[in-house]
């Protein structure tokens, strides 16, 4: 569990993490460098020979593909959300917000990834990259933004920056389920999605 020792928030365990797609199932394990089997690479990984999605960029924000990131993330699988929200930050090359959100997020998850690892410094620089993302859509209109994220981009900014502030005090994940590392979640409005 993710120990923050300011007051501000709340402790991860204690927050509910509903799920966006309950219809599917999470991977058999939150991939770690080193601990697990390439989820992808190796033949023995939750993800061998899977084929990466193709969303719209239009429809991105609103798509199935992102709420499984969201899903992801909430739940403490750091890499596969990283992996979920990539093909939309590919496929977002001509829409900057978009592209500077996506990326935001796949750094944000990376953090999640090294706060696990217990790579402090590299957590701290990912997720500050990803605060420094999420700031440059602070003063867009950012209505889909807050929609899609359940918060502000600036609020998210903030939470990116705490998150690696305070030590992390992981305890042994129960079987197959990670434990979250960060004491927010995404919330997307389920009525923005089509």
């Amino acid at each position: 569990m993710y120990r923050c020792a300011s007051t501000r928030f709340m402790f991860a365990a204690s927050m509910s993490r509903p799920r966006l797609l309950p219809e599917k199932n999470f991977p058999t394990y939150a991939y770690l460098p080193g601990k697990n089997p390439h989820p992808v690479r190796n033949p023995l990984g939750h993800s061998y020979q899977s084929e990466p999605a193709i969303v719209a960029v239009g429809d991105a924000l609103n798509s199935n593909v992102f709420r499984w990131g969201v899903d992801l993330f909430n739940h403490g699988y750091y890499w596969e959300a990283h992996e979920a929200w990539e093909p939309l930050w590919h496929a977002a090359k001509q829409n900057t917000e978009r592209r500077q959100l996506f990326k935001g997020l796949i750094l944000l998850a990376a953090s999640g990834v090294k706060i696990r690892e217990g790579k402090r410094i590299a957590a701290a620089r990912h997720a500050s990259r990803a605060a420094a993302l999420f700031r440059h859509l602070v003063g867009l209109p950012s209505r889909f933004f807050e929609d899609a994220l359940g918060m502000t981009p600036a609020a998210l900014a903030v939470y990116a920056e705490t998150a690696t502030t305070s030590p992390a005090v992981l305890r042994e994940p129960m079987l197959n389920k990670p434990e979250p590392v960060f004491d927010f979640i995404l919330a997307p409005k389920s009525e923005s999605v089509e």
